[in-house]
C-alpha cells in the first residue's frame, strides 16, 4: 500500500498567503524574508485546520463558522504585520 499525503495541507495557509500578498503593496517597505515572517507569525496564531480539499471544509461550515474564521484571519495579519514592523524597526 502506498501512502499519500501530498493534499492535506493547513486550511489557512493559503488564506494568510493571499492576504499577505493582497497587502503587500501598501508595505512597500517590507522585504521579501519580511512578507514570509508576516505570514509565519499569522499561521502561528491562527489554529491548525487540516483538510485534503479546502471545499469540503467550506462545505461543512456554517455561516457564523465563516465569519469567525474571517475574523480570525483579519486579526491574525493585522497583528503579523504591526509585530514584524515592529520587530524590524528596532533591528
Amino acid at each position: 500500500m502506498e501512502l499519500n499525503f501530498e493534499q492535506v495541507h493547513n486550511y489557512y495557509e493559503r488564506l494568510v498567503f493571499e492576504g499577505v500578498a493582497q497587502r503587500a503593496a501598501s508595505h512597500g517597505d517590507f522585504t521579501p524574508d519580511m512578507f514570509a515572517d508576516v505570514a509565519c507569525v499569522a499561521l502561528n496564531r491562527l489554529p491548525a485546520k487540516y483538510v485534503r480539499h479546502d471545499v469540503d471544509m467550506m462545505f461543512y461550515l456554517t455561516e457564523p463558522e465563516r465569519r469567525s474564521i474571517e475574523l480570525a484571519l483579519e486579526e491574525g495579519l493585522q497583528f503579523a504585520f504591526r509585530f514584524v514592523r515592529e520587530r524590524t524597526s528596532t533591528a
